[in-house]
């Protein structure tokens, strides 16, 4: 049997983000959607460059590995 009740209080503060980006969108859910896309592609662009980076990093030996 499921509940539409939050069972936590972390859903509580997923509850209220979702409110958040609907209202931040004059209650569009289309819109909120969209706007959700776009900035999840730009945050996975975004981890793509750091990864990058940080491999770069690496490779140069700016970074040292712990060998216990």
């Amino acid at each position: 049997m499921t509940s539409a009740q939050p069972e936590s209080d972390d859903d509580d503060g997923l509850e209220a983000a979702v409110d958040q980006a609907i209202a931040a969108c004059g209650g569009d859910m289309r819109a909120t959607i969209r706007a959700l896309i776009v900035a999840n592609e730009f945050l996975e662009n975004e981890v793509g460059e750091l990864m990058k980076a940080v491999s770069h990093a690496y490779v140069r030996g700016r970074f040292q590995t712990y060998s216990g």
